[in-house]
Parts: structure tokens; sequence; C-alpha cells
């Protein structure tokens, strides 16, 4: 069968990003589900879980090794078979009366193999696709992405409630989960060896006699970077509020009314926050694709900004009304998710602007590494801070944490036509 062409990204940015995605929403989302219904405390879900991000914030400390030794596709290939294997394992450990230490484990592993895949697939995009193609694809990238968090929080989150009820027997509703999710990694690996491109410039990253140096070297010009340490304020800020709001969304919905949350049903969540909430996050990554290729990164930040931040506040209003329709649930959480997928889609191209240069896919995997860790430093604290003020004074706090991407949005600087088709 002839490989498709260098110049088809339908045939594997789609399926490539929809594969990335699934790991991460695993290890961060679909976890946080599971546990609580097998009954672990809200704190503890939160801390271990956020401990989960470990793997993405030190990625950077092994990314020059995917540009030193073979090239990003077979990378890319061989790490969706390990995460196929990593999900099979998950299935098979929640029966164990340990249950929750082993699959913690596994997740680990999972979470390590998902991080070095986003290494190499992110470098593979860089390298298949010229710049002007690569600001046109994020939104697609985007999109396809968030369809994997929708089918990661939605049909399956409802899936898994279905067989709790019809089984009787919640481990094994899992279990049936993430077998389906290893049948659909097996699948992509088999695809995305057909389907993946062969660029001319995907190869190791030229080596001197001395690799230590390489390696080293390759860090050393990161962070030489002109404005380097508003780069990393930037990146590690952006965030700060989601990264306490993220982890105790799935507890505030299902948590029931007389302890302060909305009291949804496991296959209800799936409905409000995985399906329509991912659709609206869906949509919300397309229109800003779209937005920063017709006009530049530059004059879409700060409306960009304001978009990811300011729906936080829909929170605020679910915690103080505790709301029990369904559709007024979904219709809050709808405008709250558009605005983070149109808002994150900056993010995306600000890291992809930074990272620019020979060394991109480490480079790439450093931003990644030092986004991961402003996610993963507040949300260990997210869960013991929201069981001390509450769900409503908590979300209030989540948006006062918004105001330092505010200030550092402010003082970033970026080129005028970085981004345009």
């Amino acid at each position: 069968m002839q490989k498709p062409q260098a110049n088809s990204p339908w045939l594997w940015v789609p399926s490539l990003y929809f594969a990335q995605a699934i790991p991460y929403v695993v290890v961060m989302s679909l976890s946080v589900i599971m546990y609580k219904d097998m009954g672990i405390s809200n704190s503890d879900i939160a801390f271990y879980t956020s401990l989960l991000y470990l793997p993405w914030v030190i990625k950077p400390l092994w990314s020059p090794i995917v540009d030193m030794f073979g090239t990003k596709r077979r990378w890319t290939v061989l790490l969706q078979l390990a995460v196929g294997a990593s999900l099979i394992a998950v299935g098979t450990v929640l029966h164990l009366p340990t249950f929750f230490v082993v699959s913690l484990a596994v997740l680990w592993v999972m979470a390590f193999s998902s991080a070095t895949h986003d290494i190499s697939a992110d470098g593979f995009y860089m390298l298949g696709l010229r710049q002007k193609q690569q600001a046109a694809f994020v939104g697609v990238r985007s999109t396809f992405y968030r369809l994997a968090t929708l089918f990661g929080q939605g049909p399956l989150v409802v899936l898994a409630g279905y067989l709790a009820v019809s089984l009787g027997d919640v481990r094994q509703a899992w279990s049936i989960v993430f077998y389906v999710l290893a049948g659909l990694f097996f699948a992509a690996f088999a695809w995305h060896q057909w389907a993946l491109p062969v660029p001319e410039d995907d190869h190791a990253v030229a080596k001197s006699d001395n690799p230590l140096r390489d390696f080293v070297g390759t860090f050393v010009a990161f962070f030489k970077k002109r404005d380097i340490w508003m780069i990393v304020a930037f990146i590690l800020t952006f965030r700060l509020g989601e990264a306490q709001l993220l982890k105790l969304v799935a507890p505030f919905l299902k948590d029931p009314i007389s302890a302060g949350g909305l009291g949804l049903t496991t296959a209800q969540y799936g409905i409000a926050y995985g399906t329509v909430g991912i659709i609206a996050l869906t949509l919300g990554g397309l229109a800003g694709g779209w937005l920063i290729s017709r006009v530049g990164l530059k004059r879409c930040l700060w409306i960009m900004v304001f978009a990811i931040h300011v729906p936080d506040l829909v929170f605020v209003y679910l915690s103080q009304t505790q709301p029990t329709d369904l559709m007024i649930v979904s219709a809050f959480l709808a405008l709250e998710q558009f605005g983070y997928g149109f808002g994150f889609t900056a993010m995306m191209m600000y890291m992809i602007m930074v990272a620019d240069g020979p060394n991109k896919t480490a480079h790439y995997a450093i931003c990644t590494g030092l986004m991961a860790l402003g996610m993963m430093v507040p949300g260990m604290w997210s869960g013991d801070l929201q069981e001390y003020l509450g769900y409503q004074h908590f979300f209030i706090w989540t948006c006062l944490a918004t105001i330092p991407a505010f200030i550092v949005a402010a003082l970033v600087k970026i080129d005028p036509e970085f981004g345009k088709k």
C-alpha cells in the first residue's frame, strides 16, 4: 500500500492529536471520576492525581534524547503501543484489594509513556507541516484533541455509569471502559504506522562527539532565549486558576447538594460536562485557531486571555445557586468550556513561537513541561483548600488566582506577524 504524501495532514493530524489526548484525559480526568465512584476522598484524589502530572513536568529532562536518537515518527508509533498496554494493565488491577496504590503506579507508567509521546508527536507536527500550515492546523489539532476529551469524559463516563448500574459492580464497569480504550489505542498504533508521512527533516539531530554537551546545550539554548523569564512567567501563570479548578470540577458536580455540590450522577456528568461542555470546548478551539490564522497571535492575545479566565465565574454562580435542572447546568458549563477552548489556542501558538529553532522538539517539550508544572503544583493543594473553604469560597479563590495571568499577558512580547496564515 502506498504511503500518503507529506502534504496530506488531514490523514494524520486529527488522529495523532486524538490519540495524544486519550492518555492525558485518562490520567488527569477519567481517573478522578473513577476514584470518586470508588469512594476515594476529594483530598486524596486531588493530591495523588496531581502527582501524576510529574512526567509531563519533568519530560524536558529526556526530551533531548528524542531529538538525539531515532526519528519522531518511530518514537510516536512505539509509544502508542506502550500506552495501549498500560490501559490493559489499569483495567486488570482494579479488582485487587490494593487497587488504589497499584492503579496509581500503572497510571504513572502510562503518564510517562504519554509525556514522551507528546514530545515526539509535537516534534513530528512541527516537522511534518510548514509554519503557515502549523498555524492553520492548530485549530484542527485542538479540535481533535478536544473530541478525544469529549470521548473520554462523555460517552465513556456514560458507559461506566450504565455498566455500574447494570452489572452492579463499579470496578468491573471501569475495567471494561479501560479495555475499550486499549483497543482504541492498538488501532491508533496500526493506523499511524501506515498514515504518518516521512518528512525529510525527521532524523536524529546532528550530534558532536560529546553527547553530554549536546544534551546540556539544548537546555542552555532555551534559557538563553530573549526575555526568557517573562516567557517562563507567562507559561506558569496562564493556567493558575484552572489548575486548581480543574481537579474539583468532577467532585463538585457529583457531590450531593447537602455537601455543596450539584448531585449529578455519573451518567449526567458525562452528558453535562463530558458531552455538551466538550462540544463547546471544541467549537471554541476551532474559532481560536481560525482567528489566529487570520490576524496573528499578538492581536488575539487579550481577547483570548479574557475568554479563558472570565468564564470561571460560572462555577461561582453554580456553587452559590446549586441548580438542579440539567439543561441549565449544561448551558453554563458550555459557556465556560467555549471560553477555555477559544482562549487556550493562544497558549499553544505562543509555545510554538517560543520553541522555533534547531531544537524545536526539545524546546517545545520544555515549554509544555513548564505548563505542566504550573498545573501540577496548584492542583496538589486544591483538594485540601476546597475542603477547608467549601465549594463557594473555593471557586471565588480560583477566579482571583487568574489575576497574575492578566498582569503577565500585558508584558510579553509577540511578533505581530506570527501565526498569520
